[in-house]
């Protein structure tokens, strides 16, 4: 009985480590195809919008429909190209661990970042996240005047 429990034991710690050594391996094959990635469309349907009412910060949550692009991507010269509504600009990106990180800092004070994760949510397609840090006292439709998150996923294209 004993020899049979030390057998199982054996047998599951060795399917845990084959497992993980598995899992480790998919994930760096990911990691290794967003850091060679050129180009990535990038597709976002969901939004967290902060504010403050009364003094207290608040959230909300809703759909969204918003698309970037990204081209000339270079993580070792820490240079892109991000494509949006309003055209292309030059941005910085940083390669850290098999994920991308995109940083845009307007002159007018705005912050936006992109990260993509080395995680696929379909082949070539990875989880992604894009944050703007801005606030205006004025809110006109179509423009960010809050902080806004925006949750969806990136395919690499290049």
């Amino acid at each position: 009985m004993r020899r049979t429990i030390r057998v199982m034991s054996a047998l599951s710690l060795a399917t845990a480590v084959a497992l993980g050594g598995a899992s480790a391996g998919a994930q760096s094959r990911v990691a290794n195809k967003v850091a060679a990635a050129k180009a990535l469309k990038c597709t976002f349907s969901t939004v967290t919008t902060g504010n403050w009412k009364d003094g207290s910060a608040v959230g909300e949550i809703k759909p969204a429909e918003l698309t970037i692009g990204f081209e000339d991507i270079d993580s070792d010269e820490g240079s892109a190209s991000v494509v949006g509504a309003f055209g292309p600009a030059d941005i910085i990106v940083r390669l850290s661990n098999g994920t991308l990180h995109f940083v845009q800092s307007f002159r007018e004070g705005p912050l936006y970042s992109t990260t993509i994760f080395s995680h696929e949510v379909r082949p070539n397609v990875l989880m992604a996240v894009h944050t703007r840090h801005e606030f205006t006292t004025v809110q006109l439709p179509g423009f960010t005047s809050r902080p806004e998150q925006y949750y969806g996923e990136c395919e690499i294209t290049k």
